[in-house]
């Protein structure tokens, strides 16, 4: 029977004292996984636009070649593709990461470089981009029939593997150069969108290249046209999982893997230095 004290309570109030701490520390774990960072909102937005440019100009580029190849050739479309997902990591991967695509999102939480709670957000305001600016190009070629659709030019297996397979180069590519602080980071937007031009290059005969969902569901939508859709949306899940992943056990690293989404990591590392140079220069 526990020793009763003056103030009512017994040996037992450690014991409770010691729950409560727990009940604690399991609320802010709870709280912490439902976490948006300051800002937030405006990561959203560049998600948005960064999107809606990137769908805007590929299938763009590949309705106008699909109607008239004079005006865009099969390869135009494939560069500018690979020009625009350049112009947009440089435009806002230091505000969102640039992802502009649901699987590369996915991929990134897989390997713990991105909040899951965050996921579906992203993956929202990257299917709205997609979703209105292949509406507008509805708007602006309505004589065109599909607008940019991606679908198999032989049996759905050939492009789902096809789609696998590029999409596991971008994304290998793309861990390289967002995540290790050992790669050439400045370079981060000449190397993707290197890496999309050339297996769109590759891919475009056999799957037309998508390696996005967003990129797909948006013009399919605009389009009515659903041929397949499931390649692409498997297809590029699996092949940029399989990318992160793939880079994460032969990344070189001696630290933690660090909680930094995309193309965030090289810039905060320049200017952890700068402020090292000038702690240094301080003293002098």
């Amino acid at each position: 029977m526990s020793e009763i004290h003056p103030n009512g309570s017994g040996h037992d109030s450690p014991i409770s004292t010691t729950g409560t701490q727990e009940n604690r520390q399991l609320k802010a774990t709870i709280l912490s996984l439902f976490y948006y960072p300051p800002g937030f909102s405006r990561k959203v937005v560049a998600e948005v636009v960064a999107t809606f440019l990137l769908v805007f100009v590929t299938c763009g580029a590949s309705a106008l070649t699909t109607s008239d190849e004079r005006k865009v050739s099969q390869l135009g479309a494939s560069v500018a593709g690979g020009l625009i997902v350049t112009v947009m990591i440089y435009a806002v991967g230091h505000i969102s990461g640039a992802h502009m695509n649901p699987a590369v999102t996915l991929a990134f939480a897989s390997v713990g470089h991105f909040r899951w709670i965050q996921v579906p957000i992203y993956a929202t305001a990257q299917l709205t981009g997609s979703i209105s600016a292949s509406f507008a190009l509805r708007i602006l070629l309505e004589q065109v029939k599909h607008l940019g659709t991606t679908t198999p030019s032989g049996t759905d297996l050939q492009a789902l593997v096809m789609e696998i397979i590029v999409t596991f180069c971008m994304m290998f590519v793309t861990s390289a150069v967002a995540t290790d602080s050992k790669a050439v980071g400045e370079l981060a937007g000449i190397a993707v969108g290197s890496a999309v031009c050339i297996t769109s290059i590759l891919a475009g005969p056999v799957s037309g290249g998508s390696m996005n969902p967003a990129r797909t569901i948006g013009p399919a939508l605009a389009s009515n046209n659903y041929k397949a859709i499931w390649v692409y949306i498997v297809g590029p899940i699996i092949g940029t999982i399989s990318g992160a992943t793939c880079y994460s056990f032969i990344r070189s690293t001696d630290k933690s893997i660090q909680s930094v989404s995309s193309f965030k990591l090289r810039r905060m590392k320049s200017d952890d230095e700068s402020v090292k140079e000038k702690d240094s220069l301080s003293f002098v």
